[in-house]
């Protein structure tokens, strides 16, 4: 693997250009919500986007909001943070995640960003090099294209199954890598499928990435975030077996996406990211970047090391009784399939069989006359990578819940072809 970095170089960062316009999750919401009917008296209901903090039974816990406060009433983070982030900061996200690895992770580790998207976008970045390529999951979450594209960075998309709760297909990984493939991406828990990959498959998955001699970016923003019967395990577990990058953030155990405190981090052991340079590239990529508000920075080692167990233990309670719901409500719709329950994250991914309905020829068009007829929002698959599926949303409110899938079975039914 050293040769194939080394020759791949990591001396400079590409030029930017502008993406190729592409169906993006904010644009696509934004567009459905555009074509509600204003006629209808029924309050709108949007299951489209995984933003929980709006919901009352979703608020955060009070530890980080004291925090934040304590931070900000200290008066001593008001000035620019260093490149990378804040020592402490840095130290309790590496102590953080360490609890769950068995090595020993460092600040110098650890690089503190605006947000998980940014950590997406400086790897990205980092990675970015004259004719390498990058391997996607699909379906998966569309801004990696995007970056990849601005970045001069070749994508190829490997597939993820749904007849095996949404597995890797590592044959497919093998069959579209070749000599200038630098990295594959895999997120877990899974957005948009609601997957949790075990040990075993993780296992494979580095394993795999040994053999091609690529490094694996590991998208753990929903780490934690588990109500099935497998727990959480993160890829760094296999950092001696090859080098991973973890992307994460508090946004969504915390339930707090607008803070934007996120991290990458090397969970690499055996230094070989350090030894091809790869390491200093991030440093360098970051250096210019904007980066997260100081006292939020802050406030992360409170916030890392107080939150009690209780309220993570309740957040999953209430995903858990959701995921369930969402699951025996879908079965009930002919037109739809629902090929597992939500396991992790707060999303599941279901089928449309258009055969069994009249005047809709695709996803889009089924997500656009949901909107105007039932004043409801979910996402096309279209929009994750998967035409004629749908992405639905289930950390709302119960009631908002039971209402949103009751409106959508109205909606397949009435549009249901006749017998």
């Amino acid at each position: 693997m050293e040769s194939k970095l080394r020759k791949l170089g990591f001396e400079g960062i590409g030029n930017l250009k502008t993406p190729p316009p592409s169906y993006s999750i904010k644009s696509v919401v934004k567009f459905l919500k555009e074509n509600i009917n204003e006629d209808d008296h029924r309050l709108a209901i949007s299951l489209g986007v995984g933003d929980p903090s709006g919901f009352k039974c979703f608020r955060t816990t009070n530890i980080a909001e004291d925090a934040i406060v304590g931070a900000v009433r200290s008066a001593k983070f008001n000035s620019y943070a260093p490149t990378g982030g804040i020592l402490s900061a840095r130290r309790a996200i590496a102590e953080y995640l360490s609890n769950d690895l068995p090595y020993q992770l460092s600040p110098e580790d650890v690089y503190v960003t605006l947000g998980c998207k940014h950590a997406m976008e400086m790897i990205v970045k980092v990675l970015a090099r004259p004719e390498a390529n990058i391997l996607l999951p699909r379906p998966g979450f569309r801004i990696y294209e995007t970056y990849a594209n601005s970045h001069h960075l070749e994508l190829r998309h490997f597939d993820l199954l749904p007849q095996k709760g949404w597995e890797v297909d590592l044959d497919a990984v093998e069959a579209i890598a070749d000599e200038n493939t630098i990295a594959m991406v895999i997120i877990n828990p899974g957005n948009p499928c609601g997957s949790v990959y075990s040990y075993e498959h993780l296992s494979k998955i580095a394993e795999t990435a040994r053999k091609l001699g690529i490094l694996v970016v590991a998208d753990e923003v929903y780490g934690h975030i588990v109500f099935g019967s497998k727990p959480f395990v993160p890829m760094g577990v296999f950092g001696s077996t090859v080098p991973v990058i973890t992307l994460g953030s508090i946004s969504k155990r915390w339930m707090v996406p607008g803070w934007r405190l996120g991290w990458l981090v090397t969970s690499d052991p055996t230094g070989l990211l350090q030894i091809c340079g790869i390491a200093d590239s991030i440093k360098s990529a970051l250096n210019p970047a904007p980066f997260s508000p100081t006292f939020i920075q802050a406030a992360v080692p409170e916030i890392l090391e107080k939150t009690t167990e209780e309220f993570f233990s309740r957040t999953i309670n209430i995903l858990r009784a959701a995921s369930a719901f969402c699951y025996d409500k879908l079965k009930e719709i002919p037109c739809i399939t629902c090929p597992q329950r939500a396991e992790g994250a707060m999303f599941v991914l279901v089928k449309l069989n258009l055969s069994l309905l009249e005047d809709i020829e695709d996803d889009m068009e089924f997500c656009l006359k949901l909107a105007k007829e039932e004043s409801l929002v979910i996402l096309p698959g279209v929009t994750v990578g998967l035409k004629n599926w749908l992405r639905i949303t289930f950390s709302v409110e119960q009631s908002s819940l039971e209402d949103g899938l009751g409106r959508l079975r109205s909606f397949c039914g009435r549009h249901a072809k006749k017998p």
